[in-house]
């Protein structure tokens, strides 16, 4: 069984939808979707950071989940044209991971959210890929051949799946359409790379 990493963080929800959009994907192609979250930052000093143990939702990442995933997607909300610091302090912890190259050669995808369309939402999709470059990994965008990628007002990209919550939702958290079916075609195409980087 193919196990493939959907790591993210979110404050308000929206990052959260996208990626468990994006674990619908991956399992739609029989591979196993395992979702995790970062604890937050609660002051300036990054070495206090929320309980160790979530409240609700999905269970915090650790590092033997990255090493044994044999592919990653990995999402944040935009802050300032960069990956918020919750993700950036894990991210930052890996360097056992790089030495020893246990994301070496495992397909990766990058995806984010923010609260207008010029949020930054591209310039963060990009910056969260150079760690990932720096680990060995296969760097996957969202391809044209997704219809919508052509006429979306909404988000996403070619660097990645993304989400605008300004577009007129009711709920400030929902997904328009083509996000929605955007991050499920990530998601299928994330894990069928995975497949066959795993059967060479």
């Amino acid at each position: 069984m193919l196990n493939i990493l959907v790591l993210y963080y979110s404050k308000n929800g929206s990052t959260r939808l996208l990626a468990e959009k994006i674990a619908l994907g991956v399992e739609q192609t029989g591979a196993n979707a395992i979702i995790r979250t970062v604890p937050g930052i609660t002051s300036n000093i990054a070495d206090k950071v929320e309980a160790a143990v979530p409240s609700s939702g999905h269970t915090y990442v650790n590092k033997q989940d990255i090493i044994e995933c044999n592919g990653l997607a990995m999402g944040s909300p935009t802050h300032f044209g960069n990956m918020a610091s919750p993700l950036k302090y894990f991210i930052d912890s890996l360097t056992d991971c790089w030495l020893k190259g246990s994301l070496q050669d495992k397909p990766a995808c990058v995806f984010t959210s923010s609260s207008s369309m010029h949020g930054g939402q591209e310039s963060t999709l990009l910056s969260m890929m150079l760690p990932l470059f720096h680990h060995g990994m296969c760097i996957l965008g969202l391809p044209y051949s997704v219809p919508e990628l052509h006429s979306t007002v909404t988000g996403c990209s070619p660097y990645g799946v993304s989400s605008v919550q300004s577009h007129g939702n009711n709920s400030k958290t929902a997904l328009s359409d083509d996000e929605t079916l955007m991050a499920v075609e990530m998601g299928k195409r994330l894990a069928t790379a995975a497949r066959k980087l795993n059967e060479q």
